[in-house]
């Protein structure tokens, strides 16, 4: 366990290290705010290099091979389970919500027009800027796991890519990948503390925030540590992991008002992560029987 503390504290010390910089500068102050943010996603990778340079591990098994022979169907599980389930979620937020339901998705279009005013910047008309938000969704679809790989790949050689494999090493699937999950979710604390995902206009901010993210994660890591452990790669966690960050914000256009971060369409909501969750609970379940593996070995076929 010894090369895992050194990647986690690594890890923890470069990515909060920025991120309380950007607190203090402010980040609604900042330009790079987003940035920065992404620039945190490359992290845990860059962690994976120097722990494994440090303790003279040597680069043999990154998990960055993409293993597809026998495994192209984990890598549609992969593109197309985050979709289907965020889907999901959307309609029943809606379903269960109609009056916040905009098809013309003008509350959006307005904010969209607002920001770029705010901007100095050219600013598109409604029929321009609806075109524009339409070939967003079809993008998402369609291209947004690809479009997401490199950064997401950043994270995912950390996360699933070396610390679910190291800690499979002891614990069983099933209690690496919770173990995982909840730091994964820690790591993103700052970020919450900072806004992201969930603002800070609510009671007991941000605390709530990095409690429901700390759940957010462990149910996404469900997910997405089954199709790393039965590929032996890291490669299709981050085309689940870009599909499902390229695809989470599309219920937000059709809100014609602005939503409450912790109820949805958004999947980090209650209501618009059900889909989610309905997903994570399977995966942890197909988990909790897999027997122990090791770092040569993936997990059995069901």
């Amino acid at each position: 366990m010894k090369r895992v503390n050194i990647f986690l504290i690594i890890t923890f010390i470069i990515t909060w290290s920025m991120c309380f910089i950007l607190m203090y500068i402010g980040p609604e102050s900042s330009r790079y705010t987003h940035l920065i943010f992404v620039g945190c996603m490359f992290i845990p990778a860059t962690s994976v290099f120097v722990t494994r340079g440090i303790t003279k591990e040597g680069f043999k098994d990154l998990r960055i091979k993409p293993n597809f022979k026998g495994n192209i169907k984990y890598y549609l599980i992969a593109w197309l389970a985050p979709i289907i389930a965020i889907s999901f979620g959307v309609v029943l937020y809606f379903l269960l919500n109609p009056s916040n339901f905009d098809s013309n998705m003008t509350f959006t279009i307005n904010a969209t027009k607002e920001q770029l005013a705010s901007m100095g910047k050219i600013v598109p008309n409604d029929a321009q800027l609806r075109s524009l938000l339409l070939t967003q969704i079809v993008t998402a679809i369609f291209l947004s796991p690809i479009l997401n790989l490199i950064p997401c790949l950043g994270e995912e050689l950390g996360w699933r890519g070396y610390l679910l494999p190291k800690l499979c090493e002891k614990y069983t699937p099933f209690v690496s990948t919770i173990i995982t999950g909840v730091i994964w979710g820690i790591w993103h604390a700052p970020m919450i503390a900072m806004g992201h995902n969930y603002g800070l206009d609510y009671k007991f901010a941000p605390f709530g925030g990095i409690f429901a993210m700390i759940l957010f994660c462990i149910i996404v890591c469900a997910f997405l540590s089954y199709i790393s452990l039965k590929t032996k790669s890291a490669l299709p966690s981050a085309i689940g992991h870009g599909a499902l960050n390229g695809f989470a914000s599309v219920g937000l256009f059709f809100m014609n008002k602005t939503p409450n971060e912790f109820i949805g369409p958004a999947p980090t909501g209650i209501i618009g992560g059900l889909g989610l969750l309905i997903l994570g609970i399977i995966f942890l379940v197909i988990l909790r029987k897999q027997p122990k593996v090791t770092e040569t070995t993936s997990i059995p076929s069901n």
